[in-house]
């Protein structure tokens, strides 16, 4: 195949020997089957923004750290510079959460190197050796869909534990290999802390991956495991072995407002009185 022009300067530089074909082409990037010695890996060429068709919206860069300011100023201004820099963060954000996460233990293609808006990575492959399936693209019984979603949950975990949110996670950016499943695609990846939608963002990922292994196991349509991992996470008690129950306990007591605005208006009037008494002494 014709070599593309972004992977002429890896094939120069010797991080790649050969570009066997192209695996496919998404809305953020390109992925090719490389060859880098004897290993058989995949190089995703990321798409300039004006090609891509995924806006980076800002809840997903809110709370993303920028070098210097003027970086800042600039990408806050969208300038040509400031456009530019956006791109380097948006591929950054990938890598960086693929290192992370690779070295917290979750199911991520190790990556290799970043370099010229290329990201070079572990080829995730099936029993066969050959490329592994979307789980969109595998049918599931009932028995399988559960062990894949008790799975798939235990990832969410540790990839949050790890202080990081996928942000678009679902069947379609998840493969199964020979060992299980493995989540791809991380280029809108969050981190929980600095975030100020990543509650949502968290509870939507899990709920997409209720809504489809629902389909095969439809009990699972009936949890709650999206909002029992953020309770956990927000009170310090979620770590990689938690049990989770998919159930989380409502307060249903009823709410005293008229002790409430008592109290309001109490603590109003004492500071009043303290204000007040600051005055006076302030005047004598």
């Amino acid at each position: 195949m014709k070599m593309p022009k972004r992977l002429v300067p890896l094939l120069e530089e010797g991080l790649i020997d050969e570009v066997i074909g192209q695996l496919m082409s998404g809305k953020e990037a390109t992925v090719y089957v490389v060859r880098s010695g004897n290993s058989t890996r995949c190089a995703k060429v990321y798409k300039d923004a004006k090609q891509r068709s995924f806006r980076q919206a800002a809840s997903y860069r809110d709370g993303r750290k920028v070098k210097n300011s003027r970086q800042a100023r600039a990408m806050e201004k969208g300038t040509r510079y400031g456009r530019q820099m956006q791109e380097a963060s948006w591929q950054n954000a990938e890598v960086d959460a693929l290192f992370r996460l690779a070295d917290a233990g979750v199911r991520v293609p190790q990556p290799y190197i970043c370099t010229d808006g290329v990201l070079l990575m572990e080829l995730v492959v099936d029993g066969m050796g050959d490329v592994a399936p979307r789980l969109n693209d595998v049918d599931l019984t009932e028995a399988r869909a559960l062990e894949l979603h008790a799975l798939l949950l235990n990832q969410v975990v540790r990839m949050l534990c790890a202080g990081v949110i996928h942000g678009d996670l679902s069947e379609y950016n998840i493969l199964l290999a020979a060992d299980g499943p493995v989540i791809i695609d991380l280029p809108q990846a969050v981190d929980a802390a600095g975030n100020n939608d990543a509650a949502a963002m968290l509870k939507r990922d899990v709920d997409n991956l209720a809504v489809y292994f629902g389909r095969f196991a439809p009990e699972i349509l009936t949890t709650s495991y999206g909002a029992e991992i953020w309770t956990l996470f927000e009170a310090g008690r979620l770590h990689v072995d938690v049990e989770l129950t998919g159930h989380i306990e409502v307060d249903t007591r009823v709410v005293d407002l008229d002790g409430v605005l008592q109290e309001i208006e109490a603590t109003r009037l004492e500071e009043d009185a303290r204000l007040r008494r600051q005055q006076e002494l302030s005047a004598g």
